[in-house]
């Protein structure tokens, strides 16, 4: 089988650009779970059992997995990743593409210890793939129970794994993060001990949205002026596409800028395709204000990482200076900021 492609290889590509093509959840998860039932199999395992008729046997294989398979192991490229490469979507314009370049990591990801679907080694992988040198895991916090948040307990189990995963590792590291909920009155859903530690920390508010604009300011400028907080997450919570669509907080824009610049605190670009947040008019207050920025995918799928062009697009149409955006800079930089 010298000639054979790697299928599980293929079959995650499938999965990946179908999630960051927002197909739908169930087909995506048709090529995860086939190519999780084959990982550890090698091509000639593979092969006897396509020869046998066993291969689509096996839980989680299904007839179109299996059809991929079989033209991976002739050393085809698969029809069905043909397809999806052949309309990948439009090139980014230069200025983007140059800023999609600089960019070295994600400061926003998620696994499936909160809401996300892929474990953390999965992210990883992809992350390294991406030409990624860092990603940052910041799982939910514990108050957020719909997302599955992290108790301390399970953050600190979270912790020894990234640890023994970067101890594995060359060229490459897993920063350590948590998304902290923003309590109504401004403090921060986790143990201080904890976000000390953390190599980033956002913050975001994932609840009562629609509290009275003075409120929401005032509950926005006490997570800012937090010493342990280093991004401000998708600033308004506004949803612009699907079942989830709705409007923004109210908040003084120009107050919680000025904060995030006096403080050090990054506003993030979240490049969600249903968030796109901050709106560009507030992104312009943001970069007249001074601050320093994070373009993240906050993704929550393995597929979902390639989505930092939708945040470097809107980063290059608001003037966003590419020396402000930290994960353009060095790891050592990076992390300096909590020095």
């Amino acid at each position: 089988m010298s000639d054979a492609r790697d299928p599980v290889g293929d079959l995650r590509r499938i999965a990946f650009l179908l999630e960051r093509a927002h197909e739908s959840t169930y087909r995506v998860r048709a090529f995860r779970t086939a190519a999780a039932a084959l990982r550890g199999k090698d091509v000639e395992q593979l092969a006897a059992l396509e020869r046998s008729g066993e291969l689509r046997k096996l839980k989680g294989v299904g007839d179109v997995t299996a059809r991929c398979v079989a033209e991976s192991l002739r050393g085809e490229v698969p029809v069905y990743l043909r397809r999806l490469e052949a309309t990948e979507g439009v090139e980014l314009d230069t200025a983007a593409a140059d800023l999609r370049e600089a960019l070295r990591g994600d400061c926003h990801s998620h696994t499936d210890q909160s809401d996300g679907g892929s474990p953390l080694w999965e992210m990883v992988e992809t992350a390294i793939t991406l030409g990624h040198d860092y990603l940052v895991v910041t799982d939910h916090s514990p108050r957020l129970t719909v997302a599955n948040g992290l108790s301390p307990e399970r953050l600190r189990r979270q912790l020894e794994q990234i640890a023994e995963l970067n101890a594995g590792l060359s060229g490459f590291r897993v920063l350590t993060g948590i998304e902290v909920d923003i309590l109504e009155d401004g403090a921060l859903d986790q143990e201080e001990d904890l976000l000390a530690e953390l190599d980033v920390v956002v913050a975001s508010v994932h609840s009562k949205l629609r509290m009275p604009r003075d409120e929401m300011t005032e509950r926005m400028l006490t997570a800012v002026a937090n010493p342990y907080v280093d991004v401000l997450g998708h600033c308004t919570g506004r949803m612009v596409t699907g079942n989830r669509k709705r409007p923004e907080s109210e908040f003084d824009a120009d107050a919680v800028f000025a904060a995030c610049a006096e403080h050090g605190v990054a506003v993030e670009i979240n490049s969600r395709p249903e968030r796109l947040d901050p709106p560009k008019r507030l992104l312009r207050l943001a970069v007249e204000a001074g601050c320093e920025f994070t373009v993240d995918t906050d993704a929550h799928a393995p597929g979902q990482l390639d989505w930092l062009d939708y945040g470097c697009t809107r980063a290059v149409q608001c003037g966003v200076p590419t020396e402000k955006i930290r994960n353009t800079w060095e790891l050592q930089d990076l992390l300096a900021v909590r020095a």
